[in-house]
């Protein structure tokens, strides 16, 4: 057999190398901070500013730089084998995520960097890589581009320009790039939470972006008294640890609006559920099940911690921009175990939540019941504000309508079924109302209909919502949204 050598065409590989992964604006970014955790930083610059030309993002570590040698190693497309062992602290895995992160963004990549008093620089230019030529930067270059940081200290910083990913046709509306900004601090703040709150005995790590610092956003928000955080769990996979922790939230009463915004992230409370897989404790994915269950058939309020070491990259088939991965078969059957645990646990949350039928001095109730004879039945409660208010309509045949649509209702209720299901699946059961917003929502569609009922007056507004069932139990809520409408 003979043997010819067939090197790729460096402008085509280097071109395409922008499109591996999955990138945006903030997964990009956090593969960089994975250098920047490996080298040590205590201390992350992120900037992102638009100038005339177009975006321009400059990222600085007060890490141990890199020497002339490592820094044109690490510039190498895939410069390590992802097959090799690492440091248990290395957050890389193919030697392609500067690359790729930083050219999936801008067409030039430049990296500066001061070790031991030597300073070092290159660059890799997408409209100028003929014969793979890359940058060498000179000791004038290097000055005349490095923040006066670095070159004070050791460190690493990396320059993105040309940055048509950030922009159309070079440009980018001010909201536009804005947004871009906020989402990517967001994201940020959720990947390395663990790192900036120094948690799991980690060093802590400091992220200021365009100025401000980043603050750790903890998804299963353990500093809040109403979580409920479950037993630490050490599974083994091919011999190496695995730490599972499942958390379940605070019922949405019990936290603040912001609070409540913060945890339900950008897509609400059911695309978060499910597990969080943590990679040495940094975020990789969320917001899955894996298929052990349906996204919604537990409560929105279950999230489960998944701690892995790099170690077992392969076998979780972590994706090269690290945003992705694939529970191995070894873990499914015990993890199963530990979701279907979660079932009766996670459903008490809110069905202590529920509605009651009770009689309390002073409290109208939706639901009511008689028990005559032996015999118990259920009705809608005539007297409850807004059912009343149909009943009363000047329109008698809307109003008879709506009567005969009530005795429909308490005719059909479905008593054997719910009987079966809560003596069968108690932790499933669950009537009430499970978001934030959808109750405000659910409240203001009720609110003109109340006021008509308080004769226009705040005051007895109040007191109706205070002594009515849904809204006399949750009744900081209540009030607290009243405030933010102004009606004093």
């Amino acid at each position: 057999m003979k043997y010819l050598s067939n090197p790729p065409d460096a402008a085509s590989l280097m071109t395409s190398a922008r499109s591996f992964g999955n990138y945006d604006l903030s997964s990009a970014l956090a593969d960089l901070i994975d250098n920047s955790i490996k080298a040590r930083a205590r201390s992350i610059d992120i900037r992102c500013v638009r100038k005339a030309d177009g975006p321009e993002v400059r990222i600085l570590d007060d890490g141990s730089g890199m020497s002339a040698e490592e820094l044109y190693r690490s510039m190498r497309p895939a410069s390590t084998n992802p097959d090799h062992e690492r440091s248990p602290d290395d957050l890389g895995r193919f030697g392609w995520g500067m690359k790729s992160a930083s050219l999936s963004q801008c067409r030039h990549l430049i990296v500066l960097t001061h070790q031991g008093g030597e300073l070092a620089g290159a660059s890799w230019d997408l409209d100028d890589l003929a014969d793979w030529k890359m940058g060498i930067l000179e000791d004038a270059e290097i000055r005349d581009l490095a923040s006066q940081q670095l070159l004070e200290r050791a460190g690493t910083e990396i320059v993105w320009s040309k940055c048509d990913r950030l922009s159309e046709f070079g440009h980018v509306a001010n909201n536009g790039f804005n947004d871009l900004v906020a989402h990517a601090k967001r994201q940020l703040s959720l990947i390395f939470h663990r790192y900036l709150g120094g948690e799991e005995g980690l060093r802590k790590l400091k992220v200021i972006f365009n100025g401000d610092a980043l603050k750790p956003a903890d998804p299963f928000m353990r500093s809040h008294d109403a979580t409920q955080a479950q037993p630490k769990e050490a599974l083994t996979l091919d011999g190496q640890p695995v730490e599972v922790q499942a958390f379940i939230l605070p019922h949405y009463s019990k936290v603040t609006a912001h609070e409540h915004e913060q945890l339900g992230g950008e897509e609400g409370f059911v695309r978060n559920q499910g597990f969080y897989v943590y990679r040495q404790h940094r975020l990789i994915m969320h917001g899955t099940w894996f298929r052990l269950v349906r996204h919604g058939e537990l409560s929105q309020l279950v999230r489960i911690a998944v701690n892995i070491p790099n170690s077992l990259d392969a076998m979780w088939k972590i994706t090269l921009d690290k945003a992705d991965a694939q529970l191995p078969t070894g873990l499914k059957s015990r993890l199963k175990d530990i979701v279907d645990g979660l079932k009766r646990k996670s459903g008490k949350v809110f069905q202590s939540r529920g509605g009651r039928i009770r009689d309390e001095a002073g409290k109208t109730s939706v639901w009511a019941k008689y028990v005559r004879n032996g015999e118990v039945r259920y009705y809608l409660n005539r007297e409850h504000p807004l059912i009343a208010g149909m009943l009363e309509d000047e329109d008698q045949a809307r109003s008879r309508a709506f009567a005969a649509a009530l005795g429909i209702i308490e005719d059909c209720f479905p008593v054997i079924s719910i009987g079966e299901d809560y003596s069968s699946r108690p932790e499933m059961m669950n009537q009430s109302v499970v978001d934030r917003d959808t109750f405000i929502e659910k409240l203001d569609a009720a609110l003109p209909a109340l006021l008509v009922r308080a004769e226009g007056s705040f005051s007895t507004l109040r007191g109706i919502l205070a002594a009515t069932e849904p809204w006399s139990t949750q009744t900081p809520l209540v009030e607290q949204h009243l405030k933010e409408k102004g009606w004093q």
